[in-house]
């Protein structure tokens, strides 16, 4: 079966709020949708990764750029595919992106092979599950909220599904985050799975004392501690410190960047995005190199492609998801199918491919390329 043609479409839906972490400011939910048609009539129908403003560029290397090398390929060449795309890394001004663009393109082709065979991607990369825990990223800072809304936000958060929350941390001192962090906990429960997200937020010594401070509300992991500029000797520090897992890995947008953060034994999970990082044929790569020593994966966000990926993997743990509409009006929203959400698992899709059906009306409105 081979590809005869290649589309990408980049959406940007602005947002009624404004959503802060650490270091960031979220207006608009943007995606890249990637139509790959094939000599059979098969499409592929996927999105990926959260780029913002970059989507237009995105889309536009996968039609004139990418494009050209698919064409005539057979849909079963995961390998070749991605080989041939990935030169254009070498010579490329701005890597993250052609990988950004990568991912889309590597996606779409999983997509159309689970569809050619009539079974899910999760069973084609080992379906060890086909369900998996969900969790919120929530907890954000806004204007005006309180503790007490904090603690609300968790107990809304477990009412509609949600096994647990990544709480935003690292925008204010460690010990009013800490404060944050002990009504989040009050008002999921002890049941509720707290994780914290400081995404690079903090020096050592701050994430330090932040991590000792929160250790008595049992936390499952603190994302991202440090800053950007030496991350992998920090949260090795960090790590050394204190009792909490380490997570991080989103920031990477290759396995050879996992492979730093595994080198410096920096980590105890790690969360590659697929859709940042030349999608599931180099996530594949991360997850099995993190199964050699003993590290769990997560998945930062995109949990249309991340539960089939985390659900084929043992050592998977949970995927992502924002449930407040106000926050991703994609999920649910543009993805018209989105799978049962019940007591804090997630059904991972069971049609063919990724099973994804997208509200083409809602694509049409949001379109910007």
């Amino acid at each position: 079966m081979k590809i005869e043609r290649v589309e990408a479409i980049a959406v940007s839906i602005p947002l009624n709020k404004v959503f802060s972490g650490s270091s960031y400011r979220v207006t608009s939910r943007a995606t890249v949708i990637t139509r790959i048609h094939t000599s059979s009539g098969l499409v592929s129908e996927v999105y990926n990764g959260d780029p913002r403003e970059h989507g237009p560029e995105i889309a536009r290397m996968i039609e004139q750029d990418m494009a050209p090398l698919l064409v005539g390929e057979s849909i079963y060449a995961c390998e070749r595919i991605w080989e041939k795309l990935f030169r254009l890394t070498i010579a490329a001004p701005d890597r993250p992106l052609v990988m950004n663009a990568i991912a889309c393109v590597d996606t779409a082709v999983w997509d159309l092979v689970g569809k050619s065979l009539g079974i899910n991607v999760c069973r084609l990369l080992g379906g060890y599950r086909q369900e998996i825990p969900i969790i919120a990223i929530a907890g954000y800072y806004l204007p005006g909220k309180t503790l007490s809304d904090l603690a609300a936000e968790m107990a809304w958060l477990k009412s509609v599904g949600m096994a647990g929350c990544k709480v935003k941390v690292g925008g204010v001192s460690p010990e009013e985050d800490a404060e944050r962090v002990k009504y989040a906990r009050q008002g999921g429960g002890d049941d509720f799975l707290i994780a914290v997200d400081a995404n690079r937020g903090w020096s050592i010594q701050d994430a330090t004392r932040f991590a000792r401070l929160i250790e008595p509300y049992d936390i499952a992991w603190f994302e991202e501690p440090c800053h950007w500029h030496d991350d992998a000797r920090g949260m090795a520090a960090v790590r050394r410190a204190t009792s909490i897992p380490i997570n991080a890995g989103q920031s990477e947008v290759s396995a050879a960047g996992v492979r730093r953060l595994l080198d410096a034994g920096a980590v105890d999970i790690i969360n590659f995005d697929a859709s940042e990082g030349g999608g599931i044929t180099e996530w594949r790569r991360a997850a099995a190199a993190c199964a050699l020593v003993g590290v769990r994966m997560a998945h930062h966000e995109e949990p249309q492609i991340a539960s089939h990926m985390l659900g084929a993997m043992p050592h998977g743990i949970c995927v992502e998801c924002f449930p407040d509409p106000d926050r991703d009006p994609i999920f649910p929203g543009m993805w018209v199918n989105p799978p049962a959400i019940k007591d804090g698992i997630m059904a991972i899709p069971q049609g063919p491919g990724f099973d994804i059906q997208l509200d083409w009306d809602m694509v049409k409105r949001y379109r910007v390329n």
